[in-house]
């Protein structure tokens, strides 16, 4: 007999229970609640055969791309290999292509996502990972038009309608497509307070347009739905004090570090990247924290066996180390990231290149900095710029590029350089500021190329 969930989707399951329990976990993760995995673990013990609830196990954890979490989902696919066999081609396709998450093959594994989404585009797990991957691919174009693909099969009614809806604002926001992007996060909030991932989007794009106080406001407005209970909540967090920043209430910004972004708070690696970002800006500005990166460290303990595995992640931990003013650890840091790159055996894996061609360069120009070492920091960070989408994240994210960048110009004899990038920056949204700020130390355009 054939069973299936409540969009018609084949399930592996004969327990209702089971499959009621998944679609429970369904939504909390996308969501982002941070009981999605306890009901997960409903999931399994109703039907411990079932493999999709062990399968989106595995996904959770893979979505925070650390070593000890790979290690976890590898665990959960072990444990699926089974009863896989039995399972219908939809859940077998989501195994396969966790298991070329697991490998390090992302462009593959959305690959195998996208064959899936064409055949059911209803499918929630497949849109939410495929979008958490092309986030840490950079893949702006794949950000909106995955979820552009599907949303037109979703029924308006459909409980999950509106996180599909959220997954294409954040994409349209990446593709600085602002006002559409608002619009659909409006939307999808609309229809359920609970789409965190809209609120996200949002303050995204009041980010990206320079619009402070309304950011300021609208996670304000929101942050009943957000502050408690979510898995979105430090990062929330984090945009709150990128607006802060933007302002140049450094002390604003750095009250909410301490209150929010240390201390026990920083459980998983993404969370640690979030304070180590946040500090660095305010290192760059003048603020002193080598204290509180010290303090950082000692919480993160940055893996010498897992440097090189993501550019991303490798990028922040520097940060951290640099921020601490421990140029030792941060050269050590770099040198162990550069072993994996050269060794063959990881070339197979997407983000081997990606550390090679613009996490190294970009991280030698960040220590070129720390050693006072400005020009040569300013033309390493620079060739490296245009190529930094490719680390993953998003347009806010990867700016404390362009902020390590003007902080070298305004030290050094790139000014002109610097001039142009702020020329760039006032084009795409009003001076803030911040921008303001960096306007004066590099100086006006006679200065600039004097």
């Amino acid at each position: 007999m054939a069973f299936h969930d409540r969009r018609g989707l084949p399930c592996g399951s004969g327990s209702a229970a089971a499959r009621q329990a998944a679609e429970t976990a369904l939504r909390g993760l996308m969501a982002y609640d941070a009981t999605a995995l306890a009901g997960i673990a409903d999931a399994i013990d109703a039907d411990p055969e079932w493999p999709l609830p062990r399968l989106m196990k595995a996904g959770f954890w893979l979505s925070l791309p650390e070593p000890v979490r790979a290690r976890e989902a590898a665990v959960e696919l072990d444990a699926v290999r089974a009863h896989i066999g039995r399972a219908p081609p939809r859940e077998q396709a989501h195994f396969a292509a966790l298991q070329r998450v697991v490998e390090g093959r992302w462009a593959q594994a959305c690959a195998l996502w996208d064959q899936l989404l064409v055949e059911h585009p209803r499918d929630a797990l497949a849109l939410h990972w495929a979008h958490r991957l092309d986030f840490h691919r950079g893949d702006a174009l794949q950000l909106r038009a995955r979820p552009a693909r599907a949303l037109p099969e979703w029924d308006a009614g459909d409980p999950l309608q509106p996180f599909v809806l959220g997954l294409y604002a954040f994409g349209l926001e990446e593709c600085h497509e602002y006002g559409a992007a608002e619009d659909a996060a409006r939307q999808a909030l609309h229809a359920d307070a609970q789409v965190r991932w809209a609120i996200h989007a949002v303050a995204h794009v009041m980010e990206m347009q320079g619009r402070i106080d309304d950011g300021v406001a609208w996670l304000r407005q929101h942050q009943p739905g957000w502050a408690e209970g979510s898995d979105l909540a430090l990062h929330l967090w984090w945009h709150a004090a990128l607006l802060r920043i933007e302002a140049m209430d450094l002390a604003g910004a750095l009250r909410l570090a301490d209150s929010h972004l240390a201390g026990d708070a920083l459980r998983l690696a993404r969370d640690r990247i979030d304070a180590a970002a946040l500090l660095w800006r305010l290192h760059l500005l003048g603020v002193d924290v080598a204290s509180r990166c010290r303090a950082l460290l000692d919480a993160w303990r940055p893996d010498a066996d897992a440097a090189g595995l993501h550019a991303f992640d490798d990028l922040h931990a520097l940060l951290a180390m640099l921020g601490a003013g421990d140029l030792v650890a941060a050269e050590r840091w770099i040198a162990h990231c550069a072993a994996r790159v050269l060794a063959a055996a990881d070339a197979a894996r997407d983000n081997h290149a990606v550390a090679r061609e613009v996490g190294l360069p970009l991280m030698r120009g960040m220590l070129a900095l720390a050693r006072a070492q400005v020009d040569t920091a300013a033309e390493q960070l620079y060739a490296a710029r245009a190529q930094a989408p490719r680390l993953g994240g998003s347009h806010a994210q990867r700016d404390l590029i362009d902020q390590t960048l003007l902080a070298a110009a305004a030290q050094g004899s790139a000014r002109r350089l610097g001039r142009a990038l702020l020329n760039e920056r006032c084009m795409a949204k009003p001076a803030t500021a911040l921008t303001r700020h960096w306007i004066e130390r590099i100086g006006p355009a006679e200065e600039a190329s004097a």
